[in-house]
């Protein structure tokens, strides 16, 4: 089997060791096809088990946030990165970040760099969508609401947040939000999520946005 007509197969870039395996059940040693793949760059290693196809073969790029969840699992696309997915604050953001219900990971691989942040599984599994809007790279993130609570339940839980002023702080100065998508929030959703997380700061963010409508 040629790389073209295993990347046909795939029917998407990223692809792993157990499919590579199968489609090349017929050949006695699939490593050492792997293994000259990998080495003429007509495939390249996210990790152990897992690969995209090089520039000479894909047919389109692959999907970084499709990676993500693959990566390490199960995992869901949130906080800093995105934000930035989602147009809520203008810096490009070049770690991937995603939560999980399993133990921080973070991961230096050949197509960037991936951060895993640890969520109680009850609190996890709240406000995580599928994101299918391109055919054959659909991937788990979390909705903008549960993103943002999570920016400042994880990895902001220590700015101080104690009433409106510093939140109008932290959002409009230290994380630039867009305050029109900002008021965009579905209550309904934050809601749902204060009432799982019980954290004050949160209320502070929903009684805000609220205020604004």
């Amino acid at each position: 089997m040629e790389i073209n007509a295993l990347r046909k197969l795939a029917g998407r870039e990223e692809v792993d060791y157990s499919f590579i395996v199968s489609a090349l059940k017929e050949y006695t040693h699939p490593r050492e096809k792997i293994s000259a793949w990998l080495q003429s760059g007509k495939l390249v290693r996210v990790k152990k088990g897992l690969y995209v196809f090089g520039d000479t073969v894909a047919l389109r790029p692959y999907s970084k946030e499709v990676l993500a969840n693959l990566i390490y699992g199960p995992s869901a696309i949130s906080l800093i990165y995105a934000l930035y997915y989602y147009g809520l604050i203008p810096e490009k953001v070049n770690i991937i970040t995603s939560i999980t219900n399993k133990r921080i990971k973070s991961f230096a691989t050949s197509v960037g760099d991936f951060q895993y942040y640890y969520l109680h599984p009850k609190k996890y599994a709240v406000g995580i969508e599928l994101n299918s809007q391109m055919p054959h790279q659909s991937f788990l993130i979390a909705n903008p609401e549960k993103a943002l609570c999570d920016q400042i339940y994880i990895t902001n839980r220590d700015y101080p947040l104690h009433h409106a002023k510093h939140l109008e702080q932290y959002l409009f100065h230290f994380l630039r939000i867009d305050e029109n998508l900002l008021l965009k929030l579905r209550l309904t959703k934050l809601k749902e999520i204060c009432a799982i997380y019980r954290d004050p700061k949160l209320l502070i963010l929903y009684n805000y946005i609220k205020s604004r409508k």
